[in-house]
């Protein structure tokens, strides 16, 4: 009967001893090493690049990219400048995240303006004919807008601009990888009406300009979940990390059932 007792107490201990699978193991030693690009526990903030020599704009979650130049630049004496970017993440996001529901995305995005960006229906102003078209910072994972700015309190010369997007009730906060690869678009119209009269003597109006700092100057923080570096929510599971596949507690229950046996089978035997 002692011997009974002991085999029982023995596989109530085995249970309770964590196993991993060895699936799991060889997946994890399959993975690469992490790119400092894509998003960590350290780092939430993305942040805007861009080189004009093919004419590329992209973001990634690393300060520092050598093939950035510090600045977007465009100028006109006397015309439209017509600004569209689109930051694309690149590389694409590889990791799944969540956001967590009571944060804030965070940006702040440093510019120089010149010349007229307000409509007024006004003959004698640049934009008088109403084809400006102010500052307006939006959001995307994937097809999905996550939160728009639109600015009107620039002036001429350097801005920084400051905004929040609130999470509501419909915004997408589980971003499952590459189908919610992050997009920042950044969209205005400005015009220029310098005129040159006079044989070059005279110089009427103001020409348009427009720049923006990259790296550093130029980002958005993500209120990303710690819980996302779970193994287990990274491989499907909830948010809290527990896996939708496994029964919660069934090990442990099974432990117990046996230390229980172990205790019934000794209080018989003091019995007899």
């Amino acid at each position: 009967m002692r011997k009974v007792a002991c085999l029982a107490v023995f596989m109530a201990l085995m249970m309770l001893v964590p196993v991993q699978a060895g699936e799991n193991v060889s997946i994890q030693q399959s993975q690469p090493q992490d790119d400092n690009r894509q998003p960590s526990e350290e780092n939430k903030t993305m942040y805007m690049f861009w080189n004009d020599s093919n004419t590329k704009a992209w973001t990634h979650f690393q300060k520092m990219d050598n093939s950035s130049l510090e600045l977007y630049s465009d100028e006109v004496e006397n015309g439209l400048i017509d600004v569209d970017l689109r930051f694309r993440m690149d590389p694409i996001l590889a990791k799944r995240l969540y956001m967590d529901p009571d944060g804030l995305f965070r940006g702040s995005m440093n510019f120089y303006v010149e010349g007229d960006w307000t409509n007024d229906n006004d003959g004698q102003t640049a934009c008088g004919q109403n084809d400006c078209e102010e500052l307006n910072i939006t959001l995307y994972a994937g097809p999905n807008v996550i939160g728009e700015h639109h600015e009107t309190g620039l002036v001429v010369g350097d801005n920084t601009v400051t905004f929040n997007f609130v999470i509501e009730e419909d915004t997408i906060i589980d971003w499952n990888g590459d189908q919610f690869n992050p997009e920042v678009q950044v969209k205005m119209k400005l015009r220029g009406n310098r005129q040159t009269t006079n044989l070059g003597f005279t110089q009427t109006g103001e020409p348009a300009k427009f720049e923006m700092s990259m790296g550093e100057q130029s980002y958005i923080e993500l209120p990303i979940d710690d819980d996302s570096w779970n193994d287990a929510f990274q491989d499907g599971g909830d948010i809290d990390g527990s896996d939708s596949e496994d029964t919660p507690g069934f090990t442990l229950v099974v432990a117990s059932a046996a230390i229980a046996m172990a205790v019934f089978v000794n209080a018989r035997r003091d019995e007899e």
